[in-house]
């Protein structure tokens, strides 16, 4: 079988550019911004994207969920191929694939072409990220060296998002919402060319694939989701919704008999022995799921109701990541005196608190006390955890297994954010409808004869009543988000017993997440 001379492995004597390590970390971290990017590069286009492809407003989360469950459900099966098959060769494997998705859904004239290609986007990034996080152990010797790349590549992961929203406000504004896939093309490009000349293959390890493990855990969730935004639009007792969760049940059974059974499962079932770790889990699955959520939502709110341009909307977000960032180096401080559990509580606390607020959003709320200050309680409660729960998640395991309990934290962020969207999205689907009906009533009799001409031909309600019909979808769907933000609350306070006795060993694990 032929090889692409992309990603064969680097033979004796071939051309490539020793002692260059500031290079080699340049095509790493571009890597990990690109993927982290995406995560938000896509949202804030996310208005355009609905009025050019023609989404309703609950498929539209498939533009966001076809990109985390691909990434979240295979992300521990691309760390297992870059150590078996070389974490070169797979490194750049997931970036082939991920800048030809990006091309790929630049180009797409119908919905389900765009997520195709967001579902192929995140394949490609499970494949990368794990992988250019271990090509740094293997690229830069142990010590001050690399430690510095760790601290880039964590660097890139923190600020990725907060480059995302501005990159994709510009790029949707000045030139257009096709740009926010198609800006992914040339870096990737560049990534393919410069890996082979500058990085060195890894040490291959001898392993197996888990591949029917990953593929029922992905489609499950999957499954799963899409019962739930079915439900959105054709209520819980439509047929395909009730056969939808029935496929999931199956699906995911499935997954729990195969992990049992597996040799070499994708999901070591030990990680959840331990009491802290599973606590964490379940944390970070109810965090993100309203995390998730709750950017959506914000993201069609300061575009269709406040009218905010692209640009606008993505400087309106940046002082959340302000918050994270405040919140993350507060907790790292005092993390070593007080230990996490202080932090899981308080944090999860203020999450639940700045979602509460949420839950107040209308139509004549501005942007200071509708949208910046929830977002900033938000923020530093979700700053507060994030350090904690990644130290927590790798306490106690195995040096050889912290890359899997690491790695299982990330997919359950990734996962945890497509199915929590999927609950707020069926919320706020049943709550618009019925707002929808009333605000109907109440445009018929307010509204000009023109305005109703329009709304015969197009079926759509005029502001101000669509935006009532918005903010109430929206306020509504935060009450299940303050629910997850509370599930992590009792989580954090009655299961997460972290001894005085790991706090050193949680200090030393300290690293970069891997990010997504």
């Amino acid at each position: 079988m032929t090889t692409s001379p992309l990603i064969q492995d680097q033979k004796p004597g071939a051309a490539r550019r020793e002692g260059h390590p500031g290079i080699a970390l340049t095509v790493i971290a571009a890597c990990q911004l690109m993927v982290v990017l995406d995560a938000t590069i896509v949202n804030i286009a996310l208005p355009h994207i609905q009025d050019a492809l023609k989404f309703s407003t609950t498929d539209l989360t498939w533009v966001v969920s076809a990109y985390t469950l691909t990434f979240g459900g295979l992300l521990l099966l691309g760390g297992r191929a870059g150590d078996v098959l070389g974490r070169r060769r797979v490194f750049m494997t997931g970036i082939l694939l991920f800048t030809l998705a990006s091309l790929l859904g630049g180009f797409a004239q119908e919905p389900w072409q765009l997520l195709a290609a967001r579902a192929l986007q995140g394949i490609g990034g499970a494949i990368a990220s794990p992988t250019s996080l271990a090509l740094i152990t293997t690229t830069f010797p142990e010590g001050p060296e690399r430690n510095r790349a760790f601290g880039v590549f964590a660097a890139v992961s923190a600020g990725g998002g907060a480059i995302g929203l501005l990159a994709g406000g510009m790029l949707t504004e000045w030139l257009d919402w096709r740009w926010v896939l198609f800006v992914n093309v040339p870096i990737g490009v560049l990534i393919a060319v410069l890996t082979p000349m500058y990085i060195s293959e890894s040490e291959r390890h001898p392993g197996r694939f888990d591949i029917a493990g990953a593929l029922t855990s992905t489609a499950g969730m999957a499954t799963l989701v899409y019962g739930f935004i079915r439900a959105a639009e054709d209520g819980w007792r439509d047929g395909l919704t009730i056969g939808s969760f029935g496929a999931a049940a199956v699906l995911l059974l499935a997954f729990g008999f195969i992990e049992t059974r597996a040799k070499e499962p994708i999901t070591p079932l030990r990680m959840f022995a331990d009491r802290n770790r599973s606590g964490t889990y379940v944390i970070m699955l109810s965090l993100a799921a309203a995390m998730f959520g709750m950017f959506f939502f914000i993201v069609l709110f300061v575009q269709n109701v406040l009218q905010y341009t692209p640009i606008e909307a993505g400087l309106a977000f940046l002082p959340v990541t302000v918050a994270i960032v405040t919140g993350a180096g507060l907790s790292q401080r005092f993390l070593p005196v007080l230990g996490p559990k202080p932090f899981m509580v308080v944090g999860s606390t203020v999450v639940a608190l700045g979602l509460a607020w949420q839950t107040f959003i209308s139509p004549d709320s501005s942007y200071v006390g509708g949208v910046l200050g929830p977002m900033l309680v938000f923020g530093f409660g979700m700053g507060l955890n994030f350090v904690t729960l990644t130290l927590t998640a790798v306490s106690g395991v195995a040096p050889h297994e912290a890359g899997a309990a690491s790695g299982l934290l990330n997919a359950t962020q990734q996962v945890g954010g497509s199915l929590g969207l999927s609950i707020l999205t069926t919320v706020f689907g049943s709550a618009s409808r019925d707002e929808g009906e009333k605000q109907v009533q109440l445009f018929m009799a307010e509204g000009t004869a023109e305005q109703k001409a329009e709304f015969a031909r197009t079926q759509q309600l005029p502001a101000p009543w669509s935006h009532e019909v918005l903010a109430q979808g929206i306020s509504t769907a935060f009450v299940p988000a303050v629910a997850m933000a509370v599930l992590a609350l009792v989580t954090a306070a009655l299961v997460i017993r972290v001894r005085k006795s790991d706090l050193d060993a949680l200090a030393g694990t300290a690293g970069p997440a891997a990010g997504g």
